[in-house]
């Protein structure tokens, strides 16, 4: 329930006590295709009757048969009794009140029927008959502003718009306008074909979390599936938590992933502004156009009452909904409490029964009404409260189809009661599943990043974030699992979407950037790691052979572009004695490990092994080869005391690979000097400097040797 404060507004309407009846609807089948005619002959008693004879049609016309001059201010075609009005027409003049009755018969029956009854500022109850009489026919009563319609649709006919679950309805007290008219078609009645048009509406009060930027993917793909329109809207009416830089980060995050959008901010576009905080006066001119309607009232509840009604009903276990004190006020008193300058809210008048939707989705969802109670749409500040800007926006940028997340789905009740009364067009809904942690509760900070920008922080690629989404309560059907953003638009129907929980596993989203990493070009990889390591301040480049050979060598073990940093600082370490002291090093040690390393020393002494290096990776094997005969060594016992004298380690890529970047590495000054880089160099002098007895089995001299290697 909402707070209130001081705010001025016309006066209100007070209505005629009298009231209006809609009449039953009898429809029975018939053969004849004649075209029906509607004849109106209004007396001159104050409460007329409307009687009509209709047939099967494929045309209407409506015939006004004025009886005085107070009917019709314009008058009728000379010579002529009749003024013949085709049924899209309105007579603007209509000052008796008419209950309207349907009888007589043959009555006629098609696939498909519509009256609309257009009358304001007169109190109509609406009343629809029940039983074998109603056989066949689904009642839908859709208030709209400035026009209410009343429709019946055959069972066979299931358009996605509201409907009541019960063939007997009585809607409540509502004030329409004073102009009347009847329509009637013998087709369906279809939403228009149009363009699809989807938006992603996200509030600028934080950063892009995972599960707003799956929404924003799911209504991308699905609008450049169908050759429709990607709009983004900024939801700012939180005046207190929305920033300028949470939107200015959003915007970034959702170009980072791709995902560009073909109206919004940035971009504009036939139905902005694109920000809630700037569409202020339209909300206000559709919540008065409620007010007038009679579907909104003011509520000059204090907060005190407001909270009375809560214990009461949770004293009485009840649903905590607003008991409607002002639902039925007097127009005497109404004007006594805007006299005092009493703070007032607008309340939107829950009508009574039961609603449903048939979500894309999730199927048929359906609520109890008197759950509800009358919510508010706009604030005693002036401002509109969420539920209100997101029907008026939606429906006013003309968007066909809303998909969000399944929370949302609550929400989804007071709008459609808000689409009701202002007489539009429902979209249809899709409500995706929450994305989930591996416990299965809401994924939320303390589960780790969910961000997009801390994911693009850390490293991940924009392509292997969207393939991962995606896949987030989607699927083709195969067994496929990786996909471009092109193929995704390809595959994707909302069909697919399940509407199952979807479980955010870090380790495959992981696995799968490595596997888009790998898979991208060698020049845009080469240069993305190259320019990763420049930043870093291991090189003092971003490009050039020692780059390239690399990137060539380490990127098996790089996931991450982050990861490539520590893939390169593993091969430009030199960690020799802590090697050494570790367990896994004792049979190394035990090979004669010091009269390798002296042989090793004496080639280096003789520039043999510089000058192969000079040749390259072909060099080295060489090198290796008559190195390994002069020792009688080959295969574990030459290579493992060679990785372990020469890279200070025990595992590792390609060693010949890795002792070529090291040698390339000391000579051409690639590493920055602050890196503490040691070369084959000056590697050589610390194996000079080793004694080898101090790396035993005893355990102590161990540790005397840890502490002069400390």
């Amino acid at each position: 329930m909402e707070t209130q404060s001081t705010r001025s507004h016309p006066q209100p309407y007070s209505p005629p006590s009298r009231r209006l009846h809609l009449p039953r609807l009898h429809l029975r089948s018939s053969s004849h295709r004649q075209p029906a005619t509607i004849t109106v002959r209004p007396p001159s008693s104050s409460i007329g009757l409307v009687q009509c004879r209709l047939r099967q049609f494929s045309l209407v016309t409506l015939i006004f048969e004025p009886s005085s001059s107070r009917f019709s201010s314009s008058p009728p075609s000379s010579n002529r009794r009749h003024r013949r009005l085709v049924f899209t027409s309105r007579c603007t003049s209509l000052h008796s009140l008419f209950r309207f009755d349907f009888t007589s018969s043959p009555f006629f029956s098609c696939s498909f029927l519509i009256f609309e009854f257009h009358v304001n500022h007169y109190v109509l109850v609406f009343e629809h008959c029940s039983g074998t009489e109603a056989s066949g026919i689904r009642m839908a009563i859709l208030g709209g502003t400035p026009w209410t319609k009343i429709r019946a649709f055959s069972f066979e006919v299931a358009p996605p718009i509201l409907h009541q679950s019960s063939l007997y309805y009585r809607q409540r007290i509502i004030r329409f306008r004073r102009n009347f008219s009847v329509s009637a078609f013998s087709a369906p009645e279809q939403k228009a074909e149009g363009a699809v048009r989807v938006r992603f509406a996200p509030s600028p009060t934080g950063n892009l979390h995972v599960g707003g930027a799956r929404t924003a993917l799911f209504n991308y793909l699905f609008a450049r599936s169908k050759g429709g329109k990607f709009i983004l809207r900024i939801e700012d009416t939180d005046l207190e938590r929305s920033t300028r830089e949470s939107e200015e980060a959003m915007l970034r995050d959702l170009s980072w992933l791709g995902l560009d959008w073909d109206e919004g901010p940035g971009v504009g576009g036939d139905y902005g502004p694109y920000r809630q905080s700037e569409r202020n006066s339209l909300y206000k001119q559709y919540a008065e156009k409620l007010l007038q309607s009679g579907h909104v009232y003011r509520c000059f509840c204090s907060n005190e009452e407001l909270e009375k009604m809560k214990e009461i009903a949770k004293l009485q276990q009840l649903p905590p909904v607003y008991t409607g004190k002002w639902a039925s006020a007097t127009d005497e008193e109404v004007q006594e409490e805007l006299a005092n300058g009493t703070p007032y809210t607008y309340r939107f008048r829950v009508p009574k029964g039961s609603l449903k939707i048939n979500d894309l989705i999730r199927g048929e969802v359906s609520w109890n009404l008197d759950t509800l109670g009358d919510f508010v749409i706009m604030r005693s500040n002036g401002q509109p409260v969420y539920n209100f800007c997101v029907t008026v926006d939606d429906a006013t940028m003309a968007i066909s189809h809303v998909i969000r997340a399944e929370e949302h789905l609550p929400n989804t009740l007071r709008q459609a009661l808000i689409y009701q009364a202002l007489g539009f067009y429902m979209p249809y809904f899709a409500h995706v599943s929450l994305i989930l942690a591996p416990d299965r509760s809401k994924l939320s900070k303390r589960h780790g990043a969910t961000s997009v920008g801390q994911f693009r922080e850390m490293g991940y690629l924009p392509q292997a974030m969207v393939n991962y989404l995606a896949l987030l309560g989607w699927g083709d059907g195969t067994e496929d699992e990786f996909f471009t953003l092109k193929q995704l638009v390809e595959k994707f129907t909302i069909q697919r979407v399940n509407k199952s929980g979807a479980i955010f596993d870090s380790t495959k989203l992981r696995w799968m950037n490595g596997q888009h990493l790998r898979a991208l070009p060698s020049e845009d990889l080469t240069n993305l790691i190259g320019e990763r390591w420049k930043v870093s301040g291991i090189l003092t480049i971003s490009e050039g052979p020692f780059v390239d050979e690399a990137v060539h060598l380490l990127k098996d073990g790089i996931d991450l572009i982050t990861d490539a940093d520590k893939a390169l600082n593993n091969l430009l370490s030199y960690p020799l004695h802590s090697t050494l002291l570790s367990d896994e090093a004792q049979p190394v040690l035990e090979d004669n490990l010091s009269e390798f390393s002296a042989s090793l020393l004496a080639a280096y002494d003789n520039y043999d092994l510089l000058a192969e290096l000079e040749e390259g990776h072909s060099g080295w094997k060489k090198w290796v080869k008559g190195f390994g005969k002069s020792l009688n060594r080959k295969g574990k016992s030459l290579f493992m005391p060679l990785r372990l004298l020469l890279t200070g380690k025990l595992h590792g890529p390609d060693m010949g690979a890795s002792v070529v970047l090291l040698y390339k590495a000391g000579i051409t000054g690639i590493v920055a000097p602050n890196y503490g880089f040691l070369t084959l160099e000056e590697r050589f002098k610390v194996l000079r400097q080793i004694k080898w007895e101090t790396y035993s089995k005893n355990q102590p001299e161990k540790e005397k040797a840890t502490s002069v290697s400390n």
